[in-house]
């Protein structure tokens, strides 16, 4: 109860501290003019880099993130037409008021991406009950509840983006519990899928394959065993180089937009060719 307070307490400081919020003036344009998009996870990353390209294409963009200092950062560098929550993806009584507050300021949502998440790696004979929980609770319990909660905003003819990861068609040594938890986001993506489609709202999964920051900033290893990881990770890729979270954020911009109009149910690898070459 004590965590679900405090937590609670993270969202009506972070509204606080966005009071001056307002919407933009003015005609909506941009690929994503006049829509509303919730990302979850946004405040690095992928989700961050996300959050700047919609914004900059006519969204209004509310993006979340647990770590104080980089939901402050955020919030200055996007500035007043953004809100950016103090969230935790994976307590359910956070998402509720997250929801709530998006209810309360804008009426409905669009877009949500779907980024929270969470990356650690540890051989077989190493995973104990925590690690295990850690993944499930913020990748599959956390995404899947965050979905759930949205629905009775999201617009007919809105988009659900989910992020996954090229990890679930591959066997990294190490990424069991990590792959597991992103298998179960790519079936959540066809099931979704099927059930919102008579609602004109359209399920993409999006899999990464290795990004550079994005992913790295998530291993809680030294930095020298991190670059050591990422340029075999790299030399695994056909193109020889990670990815950069700006390359996610142009996919997920398309797959939002309306030019994506027909798009349903699918999973769409940005990898540079490791999942199949």
């Amino acid at each position: 109860m004590a965590t679900q307070v405090a937590l609670n307490t993270k969202v009506e400081e972070s509204i606080a501290f966005t009071r001056g919020w307002q919407s933009p003036g003015g005609i909506s344009r941009g690929r994503l003019g006049g829509k509303i998009a919730l990302i979850t996870g946004g405040t690095t990353g992928i989700g961050y880099a996300t959050a700047q390209l919609f914004q900059k294409e006519g969204a209004q963009v509310i993006i979340t993130g647990h770590n104080p200092k980089t939901v402050e950062d955020a919030q200055k560098a996007l500035g007043p037409s953004a809100l950016v929550v103090a969230s935790d993806a994976s307590n359910l009584a956070s998402t509720d008021a997250l929801m709530k507050m998006v209810a309360e300021k804008f009426g409905r949502l669009d877009v949500l991406f779907a980024n929270a998440g969470i990356a650690q790696f540890a051989p077989a004979e190493q995973v104990d009950e925590s690690f295990f929980d850690r993944h499930f609770d913020l990748n599959v319990k956390g995404l899947f509840f965050t979905v759930k909660k949205s629905l009775g905003l999201l617009s007919s003819g809105g988009a659900v983006l989910l992020n996954a990861s090229v990890a679930s068609r591959k066997g990294f040594p190490g990424a069991s519990i990590y792959s597991a938890s992103k298998a179960a986001v790519r079936s959540f993506g066809r099931t979704l899928a099927a059930e919102l489609a008579p609602r004109r709202i359209r399920v993409i999964t999006i899999s990464p394959g290795p990004i550079a920051t994005a992913l790295l900033n998530k291993l809680e290893m030294p930095k020298e065993a991190a670059d050591a990881i990422a340029a075999g990770w790299a030399e695994g890729v056909a193109l020889k180089r990670m990815g950069q979270p700006e390359e996610i954020a142009r996919l997920a911009l398309f797959l939002a937009s309306d030019e994506a109009s027909f798009i349903t149910g699918t999973e769409v690898f940005a990898d540079g060719g490791l999942a199949e070459l």
